[in-house]
């Protein structure tokens, strides 16, 4: 979904593309900092949740070309676990919908630029 690495413009072009699934990951991140903050084992869930999209987040800013799809299939897990905690908590709906969104902004920051080359848009 993230693309290859080019040659000089074309990673350039590629490191400007980055950028928004970098900042919907540390979008992400703040979520869960925000989410778990007061929460009982708030490292643990600093630990489970907050640091794999911050550690993304920094590695797509960096150009790792695999990040977009990690993220994405990550993104698979947050979407599930929004779902269930707007779903079964009522207290924390805000946030689990708020985590449906950005995993919804990740999938798309990731796999956008596959599906504008699969049919040909710029």
């Amino acid at each position: 979904c993230a693309g290859t690495p080019g040659g000089d413009a074309r990673s350039e072009t590629l490191g400007m593309k980055r950028k928004p699934l970098a900042v919907a990951l540390l979008a992400l991140a703040a979520l869960f900092v925000l989410w778990f903050a007061r929460d009982e084992h708030v490292l643990t869930g600093l630990l489970v949740f907050a640091s794999p999209p911050l550690l993304l987040a920094i590695a797509a800013w960096r150009g790792w070309p695999r990040a977009g799809f990690v993220a994405g299939v990550l993104a698979l897990f947050w979407f599930s676990h929004g779902v269930m905690q707007a779903w079964s908590e009522p207290v924390g709906r805000g946030f689990a919908l708020g985590e449906i969104v950005l995993a919804l902004a990740v999938v798309y920051t990731a796999c956008i630029d596959g599906i504008r080359a699969r049919f040909g848009r710029t």
